[in-house]
């Protein structure tokens, strides 16, 4: 067995599924936590609620499809791993603290 046999990444099937696992699951936390933040500040704004919420899970689907098409483009999965999964619970943290600044 050569050096570099015992040192190659994992199978193309296994880094394959660990794309789309951050694809999907990483991605639904980015835009979960757009959508809540998104509502949250608009209502504070002055938006009535409902338009808000509409507003925001209607972007979201975009945010999605940018996120889970983002997560295959890019060359590292830890990066899209961080961006992701970091970057929803950094948008979900915002929409609690607005929305404990509403009530």
């Amino acid at each position: 067995m050569s050096n570099t046999a015992m040192f190659s990444s994992p199978a193309p099937r296994l880094r394959l599924a660990a794309r789309i696992g951050a694809a999907v699951f990483g991605g639904y936390a980015f835009t979960w936590g757009f959508i809540a933040a998104g509502a949250a500040l608009m209502f504070k704004a002055g938006m009535d609620f409902h338009d808000a919420e509409f507003l925001s899970s209607a972007l979201g689907l975009l945010v999605f499809l940018t996120a889970f098409l983002w997560t295959f483009a890019t060359r590292r999965l830890v990066l899209a791993w961080a961006m992701l999964a970091g970057g929803g619970a950094l948008l979900a943290g915002v929409a609690s603290l607005v929305q404990a600044s509403i009530v």
